[in-house]
């Protein structure tokens, strides 16, 4: 998925009246009429995807950080756990109270530890994530967007992939159906029902990009399959696409991912830049990889 599929997704969820080609322009840079507001949205979540690899899934001051780029100048919480009661209203009226403001930081502390510490699947955590977090509600404003980021984030600590098919745009092909997941859940007071749904979209997701060259396509829509050449191996193809959808990625990262060792890593990435094919760009930590084609 592109950047600007993902954002106006998010966000029209949310309300957004702004189009996708509007969202497109943002992006690069172009003037936009539209209320400031969703201007606003837009740029925010531009810079809080731009954090994107950098962000930790399993710390609170991870999300914190997010939450301050993705809702600056649109309330005065940015960054900050809310400080009063919410509630979140349907077409019915309130459809879910939120625990009180003074238990939010517990509560969220308490969901982060279980994140990181429990054996369930991490696919299963994700779903279960996602809906403790909507009941929660820690944010005044941000809830939904900040819940889909973050499992976004989590399950691409399962696959890179779950960056270009994130949870954002899943929500938004199915977004009745994921309000009604919460509901069921909360009526219920369990999650599984939001974790049906969930697992459900992913394999729909999945399956419906089945046997489409995503490993093969770099963030600027460059073909990698088509413009290395034949002098690249399997692996090398392998390492390019990684450094393509994540290049902040680290060579044992990479080789986690791929089930090879870190030297056997590390002599892939060696013989790639001997090709010319990538360079380093910055210092071993913090740096970035980039592809040269």
């Amino acid at each position: 998925m592109n950047e600007h599929e993902t954002i106006h997704s998010s966000l029209a969820i949310e309300g957004n009246k702004l189009t996708e080609g509007q969202v497109s322009d943002i992006i690069e840079g172009k003037t936009v009429v539209a209320p400031p507001r969703d201007i606003q949205e837009v740029k925010n979540a531009i810079a809080t995807y731009d954090l994107f690899p950098r962000l930790d899934a399993f710390k609170v001051e991870d999300l914190l950080k997010a939450h301050g780029t993705m809702m600056q100048a649109l309330t005065n919480d940015a960054g900050r756990f809310r400080r009063g009661g919410v509630g979140v209203f349907g077409e019915t009226g309130c459809v879910h109270i939120a625990p009180p403001a003074d238990r939010v930081p517990y509560l969220i502390n308490d969901l982060f530890g279980w994140l990181r510490s429990s054996n369930d699947h991490l696919l299963i955590r994700s779903c279960v994530f996602h809906y403790e977090f909507e009941f929660i509600h820690p944010f005044i404003d941000g809830n939904g967007r900040m819940g889909r980021l973050w499992q976004s984030l989590i399950l691409t600590k399962l696959h890179p992939l779950f960056q270009h098919l994130p949870v954002e745009n899943m929500v938004y092909a199915n977004q009745q159906a994921y309000y009604d997941a919460i509901a069921e859940s909360s009526r219920r007071g369990n999650s599984g029902p939001f974790i049906d749904f969930m697992l459900g979209e992913i394999l729909r997701t999945l399956k419906s990009h089945q046997g489409e060259a995503l490993d093969d396509v770099t963030n600027d829509g460059t073909n990698v399959g088509i413009n290395v050449g034949t002098n690249v191996g399997e692996n090398e193809r392998k390492v390019l696409s990684i450094i393509a959808h994540t290049p902040q990625t680290t060579a044992r990262e990479m080789a986690g991912v791929l089930g090879i060792t870190s030297r056997q890593c590390e002599r892939i990435l060696a013989s790639l830049k001997q090709k010319g094919l990538i360079a380093r760009v910055g210092a071993n930590k913090g740096g970035h990889w980039k592809i040269r084609l």
